[in-house]
This record gives structure tokens, sequence and C-alpha cells, in this order.
């Protein structure tokens, strides 16, 4: 009886094994899950093997840009006897099992809306792990985009005006409830959003291409920028006190889009210089040919002795909004 209830499991989650699907939202429900959480259903067996292992040192793997080491994901496993009901509502699932041939399924809203559901079979423990890791940077980068639009979804029930970012930057944006207009400049906006013991912050700022592109030295024309900004604009409390970047955490430099617009994106860490205060940052520098410039738009956190990954994410929730319309 456990074989044939397996086999049904199988043949309901394999359908559409090596291909992409995608079904009628009309037919199922919302989905279900806490922001950046993982569902993987293996058996406990493979679970407390190199299997578990290999999955663990893939979507746990320490995120870019923190003081502290956080997870990518937070995983929670289940034993594939119990996907059924609502379990099978969650936004993000990984089936996990042996069988007679190695393969993968990546599926779209199957069981709820949104989801992503990845279904990967191996005739070994070898082959599983081969399967995943082959995977594992498309298995990531959907669930982070998939992460990224609910969080805007969330967020856009209640929207900040941004009106100013208009008028100054040719911007829209979709600022999430809770953010105030904490300086506003004709070539500076400061965003803040107050937390029991701390703040989320957004930057706007531009500066000319040349001067980002200057020499080739990237990352570096980035960390000039945003500690004069910081000099000029981000002060403490006490006196002759600025925000920097933190040199003892080199930066992290990638290349992006957002609106299919070409963008430096740099991770690391900021400190009030003269102070205690620190805590991570995300700058992304919009290049905007067409004015000859780029939009950089920073987030910053500042939450001592508290996680900091999922306040982070709403930030590059926040700018992947942004939208340049001049």
């Amino acid at each position: 009886m456990k074989k044939i209830f397996l086999l049904i499991i199988a043949t309901l989650v394999l359908y559409s094994c090596n291909e992409t699907t995608s079904t009628n939202k009309s037919n199922v429900g919302d989905s279900s899950g806490n922001i950046n959480n993982v569902s993987v259903f293996i058996d406990d067996q493979l679970w407390n093997s190199e299997i578990g292992d290999s999955i663990r040192k893939k979507l746990a793997a320490p995120v870019d840009g923190l003081q502290n080491e956080e997870p990518l994901f937070n995983i929670n496993q289940y034993p594939t006897k119990i996907f059924d009901g609502f379990v099978k509502k969650g936004r993000n699932i990984i089936f996990i099992q042996k069988g007679e041939q190695n393969t993968f399924s990546a599926q779209k809203d199957t069981y709820a809306a949104p989801q992503n559901l990845f279904v990967i079979s191996g005739k070994s423990a070898a082959d599983i792990i081969t399967v995943f890791e082959n995977k594992a940077d498309e298995i990531i980068t959907s669930i982070k985009q998939g992460e990224i639009k609910e969080n805007q979804r969330r967020m856009n029930k209640s929207l900040v005006d941004d009106a100013q970012l208009e008028k100054l930057f040719g911007l829209k944006m979709n600022i999430g409830y809770g953010y105030k207009y904490d300086m506003v400049k004709k070539d500076f906006v400061w965003l803040r959003k107050e937390f029991t013991s701390g703040y989320n912050s957004i930057l706007i700022y531009t500066a000319p291409i040349a001067e980002v592109e200057k020499d080739g030295e990237i990352t570096q024309n980035i960390i000039n920028l945003r500690d004069t900004i910081g000099k000029q604009n981000i002060h403490g409390v006490i006196d002759n006190t600025w925000m920097e970047t933190d040199k003892a955490y080199p930066p992290y430099l990638f290349e992006t889009k957002i609106n299919n617009k070409f963008t430096y994106l740099s991770k690391g860490v900021w400190y009030l210089k003269n102070d205690f205060m620190a805590g991570p940052f995300v700058n992304y520098a919009i290049k905007d040919t067409k004015n000859n410039r780029y939009v950089i738009i920073e987030g910053f956190t500042y939450l001592p002795a508290k996680a900091k990954r999922d306040h982070v994410f709403e930030l590059e929730a926040i700018i992947n909004s942004a939208k340049i319309i001049k």
C-alpha cells in the first residue's frame, strides 16, 4: 500500500519532467509561506546523507554582504509521504526522490499561485546530487526572483507617494508602507522606515556615467561616490560622525538589470565614522544612457544584534521596482 501511495505522488509531481510548465492560476488557490522559506520534501535517510549536505550547502549558503552569516533561505525538510493537502500550497517546494531515471522538472503554479515547484529524481544518491548541483543556480535564481515579486506584492497593498522622486529624478518606485521622507534635496533623497530598535533606509542620487566608469574601477568609484554622499548627508547624533564603507568587508560587485536597464549591484557593510553604528548595504547603480547618468539607489539597514537578511531583501524588492521614465 505504501508503495502504491508513493507511486501516485511520484506520478503527480513528475508529470512534466525535464520541462518548465505552468498551470492556469484560476484553478489553484493562494500559496503560503514566509519570505525566503523553502520546503524540501525528501525522505529522512536521504536528507541525513551527503544529499542533504549538498542541498544545505547551496540553499543555506551565507548571504553576500552581511557582517554575520545568515542563510540564503530557511529550509524546512519533510518526508515525501506527507506531500499532500496544505503542504502542497507552499510557495517554494523542492521534491527529491530516487527513481528509475535522472530527471529535473521546474513547474510554476502547479498546486498554488505563485509557486515554484522543482522535482528531482535520480537512480542513485550520486545521481541525485549531480542533478541538483547542475540545476542549483537555476533553482536559486527562480526562488529569489519569485520572492522579490512576492515581497513587492505584499508592499503594494499600501504604497508611499513617490511624486518627489518623479519630480527630482524622473523615477517611479513602489515604496512600501512605513517609509517616510527623512531628507529631500534637489539632488538627493533619503527615505527611512523606523523599527523598534533600528531602521531601513533608501538613498537616491545620481552621478555622470564617466564618474562611475572612470578607469574601469567600478567598485572603487561606487565606494567613493557613496562615501562622499555619506559624509555630506548621513550623520550620527555625535558631532563629527558620518557614514562610510567599511573597508574590512570588501564589497561584492555584480551585474544585473532593473527595468531592462544595465545595473551595477554592490553589496557590503557601512559604518558610522567615529561611532559604533554599522550594518549591511545594497547599492544599485542603474545606467541611464539617455540622460548620461547613473541613477543610484541604495538601501542600508541598522538593526544591532538582530538578523538582517529579510530587511535587506525588502530594500532590494523596493529598489527592483524602480523605473526611469524621463
